[in-house]
């Protein structure tokens, strides 16, 4: 095999256990990609799922930053050397792929790459993917391919194992979106019973109140009152059972694009200025990706509707070996000793409790008209 910086059969074994340790289809994307480009000593790596209409439905690359994958552009279609993968089913290496004639060239951001190796992944007759490295990190004399042939049968085997991985998350997911479904029918049906009652008893009291109006105003008082309570109830549990949802949006595009839309959506929505950044941030277990979108799109809630502040700062960094939220508002703010009183208002037991869900911290700082700042660690990423 080749001699590249983790050669051998622990490496092999590395990569393989790296695959099957991931139940998400994105995370085992991911993980086939790093593993090939780490153990061929590659510097550029690229796996493609494709679609049923010309393009590609999930397309990872790995030794590109996120800056040049932005520039790049939108994913690529199934043309050239890319669709030789998924449609002539055979392995593909080449000394320079710029010289091969199915060669269709590149946008103007894309990395230069020469030497090239390149195979479908294939779940018995079924091409499900293609796995590409380009640039191969060794002397390569004149006209030569940096790859051999041992590396390409040491890739061949690694996507065996990939075939096995990702059809194996893609069972995970399909299982996941059956449960899924059978909860939003039982969430829908508890909503229908629980706001039926609750709308039920709002009309009836409301009724009553004005009967009461002219001839009693102390008791329709009351019952005014009683319908404002069962309206907070209402909406509790309305919030409460919409919240268990997880937004299609992670599943497609995970956390770090799916705060970023949804903190431009809040900028264009709102006349507070919301801004976002991320700095370092790699996918995360579901789990964690769920707590901390639904911390931020709680506390984004609580500065756009209570703090009247100006500007909204969401950021999402590493700090160590965790992945660190942060929003922060420059708004009204209030008195952290009465948080206790305000908590339940402000929703900030449910933030703690997603935090504390899956082993993080959540801090509160905040003081009258010093703006507020609601940090969230979560481990990994």
């Amino acid at each position: 095999m080749s001699q590249g910086p983790r050669s051998g059969l622990a490496a092999v074994s590395s990569a393989l256990l790296a695959m099957s340790r991931h139940l998400e289809v994105r995370d085992v994307l991911k993980t086939i990609v790093a593993s090939a480009r780490e153990l061929l000593d590659a510097q550029y790596a690229a796996l493609g799922v494709p679609d049923d209409h010309g393009g590609f439905a999930q397309f990872v690359v790995d030794g590109v930053s996120e800056e040049q994958w932005k520039a790049i552009g939108p994913l690529p279609r199934q043309h050239g050397i890319l669709a030789a993968m998924l449609h002539q089913a055979r392995p593909e290496r080449l000394a320079d792929v710029r010289e091969d004639p199915r060669f269709e060239g590149w946008p103007a951001a894309h990395p230069d790459m020469s030497d090239f190796l390149g195979l479908p992944i294939r779940d018995g007759d079924e091409i499900i993917g293609a796995l590409f490295l380009a640039n191969k990190r060794c002397p390569k004399p004149e006209g030569s391919c940096g790859f051999t042939e041992d590396d390409e049968e040491l890739l061949s085997i690694l996507a065996q194992h990939a075939a096995i991985a990702l059809t194996n998350a893609r069972l995970y997911e399909r299982s996941r979106e059956l449960t899924i479904a059978e909860e939003r029918t039982r969430l829908a049906h508890e909503l229908h019973d629980a706001v039926s009652q609750k709308l039920f008893s709002l009309r009836l009291t409301a009724q009553a109140a004005a009967a009461l109006v002219d001839r009693d105003p102390a008791r329709a008082k009351g019952e005014l009152q009683q319908i404002a309570a069962l309206a907070a109830e209402a909406a509790d549990e309305l919030r409460a059972a919409v919240v268990e949802l997880r937004p299609a949006a992670l599943d497609e595009d995970g956390l770090v694009a799916t705060l970023r839309t949804h903190t431009q959506v809040l900028d264009r929505a709102h006349t507070a200025r919301v801004t976002f950044t991320s700095r370092g941030v790699r996918a995360l277990p579901a789990a964690q990706e769920e707590a901390l979108l639904r911390v931020a799109q709680e506390a984004l809630h609580n500065a756009l509707r209570h703090s009247d502040a100006d500007h909204v700062d969401v950021t999402l960094h590493k700090h160590g070996p965790d992945t660190v939220l942060r929003i922060t508002d420059d708004g009204k703010g209030f008195d952290p000793t009465t948080v206790r009183r305000a908590g339940r208002h402000l929703g900030l037991v449910s933030m703690r409790d997603r935090a504390g869900g899956i082993g993080g911290n959540l801090t509160v700082e905040s003081a009258p008209g010093k703006g507020t700042t609601i940090e969230m660690e979560a481990p990994g990423g």
